[in-house]
């Protein structure tokens, strides 16, 4: 289950049949059955000559909207080609199973993971028909993670403190039993700051994602139930840094752009499932599939800052 104030952790997409897309595109499935009463699945009608309009059913599709990666399937003779469309400033780990299939094989054998580079296109896999006198059909699911799972990343890099200040006061640190126990927020760190605080980056790299059209700020009864404006950059050596629960509008940088450490990117907030305004920051990196919170250095004009709690 995707976590209140962790909208970007894992997306999950399924396609149905044989469907094509574009990015961001909606499209067409095509079913008819031949003269011989042998059904065929396409992304693009039948000739004439192949089967009458009457006996030709659309099924539409389309990704959803702010798929980080989606899916897409092209027709190429007797095969389809499966392609992973990367819409990120970094890159992308994907995993592509079948939810059912029919007289199918994929190549290579589902399910499979792929890391797809920044706004990139991979093909992942080409599917065929077992026996191609027979009808088939098939279901695909893909999930999509931000990041690179071969990166290592540099656990003795010095991060900044992320906002001017006269003092520093932590609301919850690493392994915080209200949000911080699980593996993608362990190392997170909750700073107090008031409604509208400029937010600096705590270290260089590209932006990665950006969510700013939240408005209200909620403290959902579900624990993991609220959507918070993030920033997610991506530094050099693919680790990630995440600023979350900004106010509503409030990111000021845009994905794409390289920041340096020090830079204004945003204003801190109180959206999602927040008690009260804070900056949640935290370092992740792609462990297969599984984004992992990892612990970082931090320091301010007083030296190194030592976070309650952790192992």
């Amino acid at each position: 289950m995707n976590r209140a104030c962790r909208p970007w952790l894992l997306f999950g997409l399924a396609a149905l049949l044989l469907a094509g897309s574009m990015p961001g595109e909606a499209s067409r499935l095509y079913r008819w059955k031949d003269k011989n009463g042998v059904t065929h699945y396409g992304d693009r009608p039948p000739d004439a000559s192949v089967a009458s309009a009457r006996d030709v059913s659309i099924i539409p599709f389309r990704n959803p909207p702010g798929a980080m990666v989606r899916l897409r399937v092209e027709s190429r003779g007797p095969s389809y080609q499966v392609w992973a469309d990367n819409s990120l400033y970094g890159p992308a780990e994907v995993e592509l199973r079948f939810k059912r299939s029919r007289n199918v094989r994929a190549t290579p054998t589902l399910p499979l993971r792929a890391t797809i580079a920044a706004r990139a296109s991979s093909r992942v896999a080409e599917i065929v028909l077992e026996d191609e006198f027979a009808a088939g059909d098939y279901e695909l699911e893909l999930d999509a993670l931000p990041g690179n799972p071969a990166a290592r990343p540099d656990l003795g890099f010095q991060y900044r403190v992320p906002f001017e200040y006269a003092r520093v006061r932590v609301d919850q640190g690493p392994g915080g039993g209200f949000s911080h126990d699980d593996a993608q927020n362990y190392y997170a760190v909750d700073f107090a700051l008031p409604v509208g605080t400029p937010i600096l980056a705590a270290r260089a790299g590209t932006v990665m994602q950006v969510e700013s059209d939240f408005e209200k700020a909620s403290l959902n009864r579900e624990k993991f139930g609220g959507r918070a404006n993030f920033i997610r950059v991506l530094h050099d050596d693919g680790s990630m840094a995440v600023y979350a629960h900004l106010q509503w509008d409030g990111v000021q940088v845009r994905v794409g752009q390289r920041v340096q450490q020090g830079q204004r990117i945003g204003l801190s907030g109180n959206t999602g499932f927040s008690t009260g305004p804070h900056l949640h920051f935290v370092v992740q990196a792609n462990r297969g599939m599984q984004l992992a919170a990892i612990p970082f250095r931090m320091f301010g004009p007083l030296g190194e800052l030592k976070f309650p709690g952790g192992r």
